[in-house]
Protein backbone atom coordinates (compact mmCIF):
# COMPACT_ATOMS: atom_id res chain seq x y z
CA UNK A 1 0.00 0.00 0.00
CA UNK A 2 1.65 3.55 -0.76
CA UNK A 3 1.97 5.89 1.77
CA UNK A 4 2.14 9.72 1.26
CA UNK A 5 5.74 10.67 2.70
CA UNK A 6 6.23 14.09 4.29
CA UNK A 7 8.94 15.97 2.16
CA UNK A 8 10.78 19.11 3.40
CA UNK A 9 10.56 21.72 0.75
CA UNK A 10 13.56 24.80 0.53
CA UNK A 11 12.44 28.12 0.29
CA UNK A 12 15.01 30.48 -1.21
CA UNK A 13 13.80 33.61 0.15
CA UNK A 14 14.00 35.47 -3.65
CA UNK A 15 10.19 35.98 -3.98
CA UNK A 16 10.38 36.50 -7.67
CA UNK A 17 12.23 33.26 -8.09
CA UNK A 18 10.18 31.40 -5.80
CA UNK A 19 6.97 32.32 -7.50
CA UNK A 20 8.16 30.75 -11.12
CA UNK A 21 9.57 27.29 -9.22
CA UNK A 22 5.91 26.79 -7.15
CA UNK A 23 7.31 28.65 -3.85
CA UNK A 24 9.55 25.89 -2.63
CA UNK A 25 12.38 23.54 -4.19
CA UNK A 26 11.61 20.31 -3.89
CA UNK A 27 14.62 17.81 -2.73
CA UNK A 28 16.15 15.72 -4.87
CA UNK A 29 15.06 18.08 -8.12
CA UNK A 30 17.07 18.47 -11.19
CA UNK A 31 16.21 21.97 -12.13
CA UNK A 32 18.31 23.63 -15.52
CA UNK A 33 18.52 27.33 -16.13
CA UNK A 34 19.17 28.90 -19.31
CA UNK A 35 19.25 32.36 -20.83
CA UNK A 36 21.76 34.22 -22.96
CA UNK A 37 25.91 34.84 -22.29
CA UNK A 38 25.63 37.99 -19.23
CA UNK A 39 21.81 37.89 -18.52
CA UNK A 40 22.56 37.02 -14.81
CA UNK A 41 22.50 33.17 -14.48
CA UNK A 42 25.46 32.90 -12.51
CA UNK A 43 24.79 35.66 -10.36
CA UNK A 44 20.80 34.57 -9.73
CA UNK A 45 21.91 30.93 -8.96
CA UNK A 46 24.91 32.55 -6.77
CA UNK A 47 22.52 34.52 -4.97
CA UNK A 48 20.10 31.54 -3.96
CA UNK A 49 23.29 29.43 -2.74
CA UNK A 50 23.77 32.21 -0.42
CA UNK A 51 20.53 32.56 1.10
CA UNK A 52 20.55 28.98 1.74
CA UNK A 53 24.34 29.66 2.90
CA UNK A 54 22.68 32.15 5.29
CA UNK A 55 20.15 29.61 6.24
CA UNK A 56 22.50 27.20 7.15
CA UNK A 57 21.75 25.36 4.94
CA UNK A 58 25.12 23.42 3.24
CA UNK A 59 25.57 24.54 -0.68
CA UNK A 60 28.28 23.61 -3.26
CA UNK A 61 28.81 25.76 -6.12
CA UNK A 62 31.03 24.22 -9.10
CA UNK A 63 32.16 26.20 -11.53
CA UNK A 64 33.63 25.32 -14.63
CA UNK A 65 34.43 27.85 -16.37
CA UNK A 66 35.64 30.66 -13.47
CA UNK A 67 38.25 29.71 -10.70
CA UNK A 68 37.16 30.17 -6.70
CA UNK A 69 38.86 33.81 -6.54
CA UNK A 70 36.50 35.05 -9.12
CA UNK A 71 33.60 32.89 -8.10
CA UNK A 72 34.11 34.11 -4.23
CA UNK A 73 34.69 38.04 -5.27
CA UNK A 74 31.22 37.98 -6.41
CA UNK A 75 29.70 36.26 -4.05
CA UNK A 76 31.09 38.83 -1.77
CA UNK A 77 30.07 41.71 -3.87
CA UNK A 78 26.48 39.64 -3.67
CA UNK A 79 26.06 38.91 0.02
CA UNK A 80 29.22 38.39 1.97
CA UNK A 81 30.86 35.58 3.29
CA UNK A 82 29.26 32.43 5.03
CA UNK A 83 30.49 29.11 5.77
CA UNK A 84 28.04 27.09 4.35
CA UNK A 85 28.65 28.27 0.73
CA UNK A 86 31.13 25.75 -0.63
CA UNK A 87 33.18 27.11 -3.71
CA UNK A 88 34.68 24.26 -6.17
CA UNK A 89 36.57 24.68 -10.06
CA UNK A 90 36.30 21.19 -11.66
CA UNK A 91 34.76 19.83 -14.91
CA UNK A 92 35.01 15.85 -14.36
CA UNK A 93 31.62 14.98 -13.25
CA UNK A 94 33.09 11.81 -11.35
CA UNK A 95 35.37 14.00 -9.41
CA UNK A 96 32.71 16.50 -8.35
CA UNK A 97 30.28 13.63 -7.14
CA UNK A 98 32.81 11.93 -5.34
CA UNK A 99 33.16 15.49 -3.25
CA UNK A 100 29.36 16.04 -3.16
CA UNK A 101 29.14 12.98 -1.65
CA UNK A 102 31.73 13.36 1.12
CA UNK A 103 30.47 17.07 1.81
CA UNK A 104 26.84 16.22 1.88
CA UNK A 105 25.37 19.47 0.63
CA UNK A 106 21.42 20.17 0.78
CA UNK A 107 22.51 21.99 -2.83
CA UNK A 108 24.63 21.64 -5.40
CA UNK A 109 24.96 24.63 -8.35
CA UNK A 110 26.48 23.36 -11.18
CA UNK A 111 27.90 26.05 -13.94
CA UNK A 112 27.74 24.79 -16.67
CA UNK A 113 26.65 21.53 -18.11
CA UNK A 114 28.61 22.44 -21.06
CA UNK A 115 31.56 22.68 -19.36
CA UNK A 116 31.12 18.97 -17.38
CA UNK A 117 32.50 16.22 -18.87
CA UNK A 118 32.23 12.27 -18.45
CA UNK A 119 35.69 10.17 -18.62
CA UNK A 120 33.91 7.47 -19.79
CA UNK A 121 32.76 9.10 -22.80
CA UNK A 122 35.91 9.86 -25.14
CA UNK A 123 33.90 12.90 -26.39
CA UNK A 124 34.60 16.75 -25.65
CA UNK A 125 33.11 18.43 -22.83
CA UNK A 126 29.73 20.07 -24.72
CA UNK A 127 29.30 17.49 -26.67
CA UNK A 128 25.93 16.11 -27.71
CA UNK A 129 26.82 12.37 -26.13
CA UNK A 130 28.46 14.92 -22.82
CA UNK A 131 25.32 17.19 -22.28
CA UNK A 132 23.61 13.91 -22.21
CA UNK A 133 25.22 11.76 -20.75
CA UNK A 134 26.25 13.91 -17.42
CA UNK A 135 22.26 15.32 -17.01
CA UNK A 136 21.18 11.78 -16.53
CA UNK A 137 23.98 11.22 -14.36
CA UNK A 138 23.22 14.46 -12.20
CA UNK A 139 19.76 12.96 -12.04
CA UNK A 140 20.21 9.43 -11.08
CA UNK A 141 22.56 11.00 -8.35
CA UNK A 142 19.93 13.60 -7.48
CA UNK A 143 17.08 11.15 -6.85
CA UNK A 144 19.47 8.85 -4.78
CA UNK A 145 20.71 11.43 -2.22
CA UNK A 146 17.65 14.03 -1.80
CA UNK A 147 20.22 16.98 -2.90
CA UNK A 148 19.22 19.45 -5.30
CA UNK A 149 21.06 19.54 -8.34
CA UNK A 150 21.26 23.32 -10.34
CA UNK A 151 21.90 23.43 -14.16
CA UNK A 152 23.41 26.35 -15.86
CA UNK A 153 22.73 25.95 -19.58
CA UNK A 154 23.74 27.77 -22.76
CA UNK A 155 21.40 29.05 -25.37
CA UNK A 156 22.04 28.77 -29.48
CA UNK A 157 21.41 32.01 -31.10
CA UNK A 158 17.43 31.30 -31.64
CA UNK A 159 17.51 31.46 -27.70
CA UNK A 160 16.73 27.97 -26.80
CA UNK A 161 18.76 25.63 -24.96
CA UNK A 162 22.03 24.69 -26.31
CA UNK A 163 22.39 20.81 -27.06
CA UNK A 164 19.81 17.98 -27.84
CA UNK A 165 15.84 18.23 -26.90
CA UNK A 166 16.41 15.15 -24.82
CA UNK A 167 18.10 17.17 -21.83
CA UNK A 168 14.90 19.33 -21.68
CA UNK A 169 12.79 15.79 -20.88
CA UNK A 170 15.38 14.22 -18.38
CA UNK A 171 14.84 17.27 -15.84
CA UNK A 172 12.08 18.18 -13.23
CA UNK A 173 12.02 22.16 -14.39
CA UNK A 174 13.38 24.14 -17.36
CA UNK A 175 13.62 28.22 -16.39
CA UNK A 176 14.99 30.61 -18.64
CA UNK A 177 15.90 34.13 -18.06
CA UNK A 178 15.58 36.25 -20.42
CA UNK A 179 15.94 40.27 -21.14
CA UNK A 180 18.43 42.58 -23.06
CA UNK A 181 21.57 43.43 -22.23
CA UNK A 182 21.34 46.74 -22.77
CA UNK A 183 18.35 47.02 -20.40
CA UNK A 184 18.70 46.20 -17.24
CA UNK A 185 15.23 44.53 -16.81
CA UNK A 186 15.46 40.50 -16.69
CA UNK A 187 12.31 38.38 -16.78
CA UNK A 188 12.76 34.47 -15.67
CA UNK A 189 10.10 32.23 -16.79
CA UNK A 190 9.47 28.52 -16.64
CA UNK A 191 9.00 26.28 -19.47
CA UNK A 192 8.63 22.91 -17.70
CA UNK A 193 7.94 22.62 -14.19
CA UNK A 194 7.08 18.69 -12.72
CA UNK A 195 5.92 20.13 -9.34
CA UNK A 196 3.44 23.57 -10.02
CA UNK A 197 2.53 25.65 -12.81
CA UNK A 198 4.22 27.31 -15.73
CA UNK A 199 2.13 30.17 -16.18
CA UNK A 200 4.42 32.39 -13.47
CA UNK A 201 7.00 34.06 -14.09
CA UNK A 202 9.43 36.36 -12.35
CA UNK A 203 11.07 39.66 -12.53
CA UNK A 204 14.88 41.16 -11.72
CA UNK A 205 16.18 44.59 -12.27
CA UNK A 206 20.00 44.73 -12.76
CA UNK A 207 22.10 46.74 -10.74
CA UNK A 208 25.42 47.04 -9.16
CA UNK A 209 24.98 45.14 -6.39
CA UNK A 210 23.77 41.84 -8.16
CA UNK A 211 19.82 41.53 -9.67
CA UNK A 212 17.19 43.13 -7.85
CA UNK A 213 13.48 41.90 -7.67
CA UNK A 214 10.84 44.35 -9.57
CA UNK A 215 8.00 44.98 -6.38
CA UNK A 216 5.92 46.92 -8.74
CA UNK A 217 6.00 45.39 -11.89
CA UNK A 218 2.52 46.75 -13.41
CA UNK A 219 4.06 50.20 -13.62
CA UNK A 220 7.49 49.03 -14.11
CA UNK A 221 7.69 50.17 -18.25
CA UNK A 222 5.99 53.64 -17.63
CA UNK A 223 8.60 55.41 -15.11
CA UNK A 224 10.17 57.59 -18.43
CA UNK A 225 6.85 57.73 -20.71
CA UNK A 226 6.57 60.77 -23.01
CA UNK A 227 3.08 61.00 -23.80
CA UNK A 228 3.71 64.38 -25.71
CA UNK A 229 4.25 62.49 -29.08
CA UNK A 230 2.09 60.52 -31.21
CA UNK A 231 2.65 57.11 -32.10
CA UNK A 232 2.80 55.80 -28.35
CA UNK A 233 -0.35 53.85 -26.55
CA UNK A 234 -0.62 51.99 -23.27
CA UNK A 235 -2.07 48.29 -23.74
CA UNK A 236 -2.61 45.84 -20.79
CA UNK A 237 0.03 42.37 -21.28
CA UNK A 238 0.04 39.61 -19.36
CA UNK A 239 3.48 38.33 -17.70
CA UNK A 240 2.69 34.82 -16.50
CA UNK A 241 0.22 35.70 -14.29
CA UNK A 242 -0.24 38.89 -13.35
CA UNK A 243 -0.77 42.33 -15.92
CA UNK A 244 1.79 44.72 -16.97
CA UNK A 245 1.31 47.64 -18.70
CA UNK A 246 3.46 48.10 -21.54
CA UNK A 247 4.53 51.22 -23.89
CA UNK A 248 3.94 50.44 -27.33
CA UNK A 249 5.71 53.14 -29.71
CA UNK A 250 5.27 52.45 -33.84
CA UNK A 251 6.93 55.00 -36.41
CA UNK A 252 5.00 55.59 -39.86
CA UNK A 253 7.58 57.41 -42.41
CA UNK A 254 7.55 57.87 -45.89
CA UNK A 255 10.10 55.50 -47.47
CA UNK A 256 13.18 56.79 -49.63
CA UNK A 257 13.41 53.26 -50.89
CA UNK A 258 11.15 51.66 -53.69
CA UNK A 259 10.65 48.65 -51.16
CA UNK A 260 9.12 50.22 -47.51
CA UNK A 261 10.63 48.53 -44.54
CA UNK A 262 8.64 47.01 -41.96
CA UNK A 263 10.58 46.50 -38.32
CA UNK A 264 9.63 45.23 -35.30
CA UNK A 265 11.78 45.14 -31.98
CA UNK A 266 10.00 42.97 -28.86
CA UNK A 267 7.13 42.37 -30.90
CA UNK A 268 6.17 39.99 -34.05
CA UNK A 269 7.31 41.21 -37.21
CA UNK A 270 4.94 39.03 -39.03
CA UNK A 271 2.06 40.07 -36.81
CA UNK A 272 3.19 43.35 -37.38
CA UNK A 273 2.49 43.04 -41.47
CA UNK A 274 -0.69 41.41 -40.73
CA UNK A 275 -1.71 43.99 -38.98
CA UNK A 276 -0.80 47.15 -41.56
CA UNK A 277 -2.61 44.61 -44.03
CA UNK A 278 -5.50 44.92 -41.81
CA UNK A 279 -5.23 49.08 -41.80
CA UNK A 280 -4.78 49.12 -45.48
CA UNK A 281 -8.18 46.58 -46.68
CA UNK A 282 -10.57 47.47 -44.19
CA UNK A 283 -9.19 51.13 -43.02
CA UNK A 284 -8.42 52.76 -46.21
CA UNK A 285 -4.57 53.65 -45.06
CA UNK A 286 -2.17 53.28 -47.77
CA UNK A 287 1.50 52.03 -45.95
CA UNK A 288 2.79 51.11 -49.77
CA UNK A 289 5.42 54.26 -49.87
CA UNK A 290 5.44 54.18 -45.88
CA UNK A 291 8.46 52.67 -43.87
CA UNK A 292 6.85 51.33 -40.43
CA UNK A 293 8.79 50.78 -36.88
CA UNK A 294 7.41 49.13 -34.04
CA UNK A 295 8.87 48.84 -30.97
CA UNK A 296 8.34 47.78 -27.13
CA UNK A 297 9.81 50.17 -24.92
CA UNK A 298 11.97 48.93 -21.82
CA UNK A 299 13.34 45.69 -23.67
CA UNK A 300 9.97 43.65 -23.56
CA UNK A 301 9.34 40.78 -25.75
CA UNK A 302 5.01 40.70 -25.67
CA UNK A 303 3.84 37.65 -27.55
CA UNK A 304 0.27 37.23 -26.59
CA UNK A 305 -2.79 38.42 -29.18
CA UNK A 306 -4.16 41.21 -26.86
CA UNK A 307 -1.21 43.48 -27.57
CA UNK A 308 -2.58 43.34 -31.08
CA UNK A 309 -5.30 46.26 -30.03
CA UNK A 310 -2.13 48.49 -28.96
CA UNK A 311 -0.12 47.81 -31.96
CA UNK A 312 -2.74 48.71 -34.22
CA UNK A 313 -3.72 51.73 -32.28
CA UNK A 314 -0.28 52.93 -32.27
CA UNK A 315 0.53 52.47 -35.99
CA UNK A 316 -2.69 54.59 -36.85
CA UNK A 317 -1.47 57.98 -34.52
CA UNK A 318 1.98 57.51 -35.93
CA UNK A 319 0.06 57.58 -39.36
CA UNK A 320 -1.68 60.37 -38.69
CA UNK A 321 0.20 62.32 -36.62
CA UNK A 322 -2.46 62.67 -33.76
CA UNK A 323 -1.89 62.00 -29.63
CA UNK A 324 -3.21 58.80 -28.31
CA UNK A 325 -4.40 60.41 -24.44
CA UNK A 326 -2.36 59.62 -21.65
CA UNK A 327 -5.12 58.34 -19.59
CA UNK A 328 -6.53 55.98 -21.96
CA UNK A 329 -5.15 51.89 -21.73
CA UNK A 330 -5.98 49.87 -24.78
CA UNK A 331 -6.09 45.58 -24.72
CA UNK A 332 -7.83 42.86 -27.21
CA UNK A 333 -6.97 40.57 -30.10
CA UNK A 334 -7.82 41.62 -33.65
CA UNK A 335 -8.96 39.24 -36.42
CA UNK A 336 -8.50 39.31 -40.00
CA UNK A 337 -12.06 40.65 -40.50
CA UNK A 338 -11.10 43.68 -38.58
CA UNK A 339 -12.64 42.16 -35.37
CA UNK A 340 -11.86 42.82 -31.97
CA UNK A 341 -12.01 39.28 -29.94
CA UNK A 342 -12.22 38.42 -26.48
CA UNK A 343 -8.66 37.58 -23.94
CA UNK A 344 -7.99 36.38 -20.70
CA UNK A 345 -8.65 38.08 -17.54
CA UNK A 346 -9.56 41.46 -18.37
CA UNK A 347 -10.77 42.05 -15.06
CA UNK A 348 -7.44 41.90 -13.59
CA UNK A 349 -6.26 44.26 -16.59
CA UNK A 350 -8.43 47.02 -15.90
CA UNK A 351 -8.16 46.53 -11.77
CA UNK A 352 -4.50 47.35 -12.19
CA UNK A 353 -4.81 50.03 -14.61
CA UNK A 354 -7.16 51.90 -11.95
CA UNK A 355 -4.51 51.46 -9.62
CA UNK A 356 -2.07 53.25 -12.22
CA UNK A 357 -4.59 56.22 -12.39
CA UNK A 358 -5.84 55.25 -15.83
CA UNK A 359 -9.44 56.32 -16.89
CA UNK A 360 -10.40 55.43 -20.33
CA UNK A 361 -10.21 51.60 -21.17
CA UNK A 362 -10.97 50.32 -24.33
CA UNK A 363 -11.47 46.36 -24.29
CA UNK A 364 -13.36 43.97 -26.20
CA UNK A 365 -16.71 42.98 -25.81
CA UNK A 366 -17.81 40.83 -23.44
CA UNK A 367 -19.38 39.86 -20.19
CA UNK A 368 -17.03 40.63 -16.89
CA UNK A 369 -17.53 41.36 -13.31
CA UNK A 370 -16.43 44.66 -12.11
CA UNK A 371 -16.14 46.65 -8.75
CA UNK A 372 -17.37 49.95 -8.90
CA UNK A 373 -15.20 51.91 -10.29
CA UNK A 374 -15.16 55.49 -11.37
CA UNK A 375 -13.52 55.48 -14.91
CA UNK A 376 -15.08 54.84 -18.51
CA UNK A 377 -14.91 51.32 -20.32
CA UNK A 378 -16.01 51.45 -23.79
CA UNK A 379 -16.54 47.75 -25.19
CA UNK A 380 -15.55 46.94 -28.45
CA UNK A 381 -15.89 44.92 -31.26
CA UNK A 382 -14.65 45.89 -34.11
CA UNK A 383 -10.95 47.51 -34.57
CA UNK A 384 -13.46 50.79 -35.93
CA UNK A 385 -14.72 51.22 -33.17
CA UNK A 386 -11.98 50.76 -31.32
CA UNK A 387 -10.29 53.30 -33.22
CA UNK A 388 -13.13 55.94 -32.87
CA UNK A 389 -13.05 55.70 -29.44
CA UNK A 390 -9.32 56.45 -28.85
CA UNK A 391 -9.06 59.27 -31.34
CA UNK A 392 -12.66 60.63 -30.86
Amino acid sequence: MWRKKKVDRMVTGIREFDRVIGGVIVPGSLILLGGTPGIGKSTILLDVGLRFGQKGIKTLYVSGEESEEPTAMRAVRLGGRNNDLLIMTATNLDTILDQTAALNPKLMIIDSIQTMYNAELATAAGSVGQVCECTAKLLQFAKATGIVVLLIGHVTKDGSIAGPRLLEHIVDVVLQFEGDRPHSYRILRAFKNRFWSTTESGIFSMESGGLKEVNNAAGLFLEDRNSNVAGSIIGACMEGNRPIMVEFQALVAKTPYGMPRRTAVGFDYNRVNILLAILERRHGMDFGVYDAYVNVVGGMKVTEPAANLAVAAALVSSFHNELVPREILVFGEIGLTGEVRRIDVPERRIADGVNLWFNKFIVPDGRFRLKDTNVEIVKVKTLSQALQAIFE
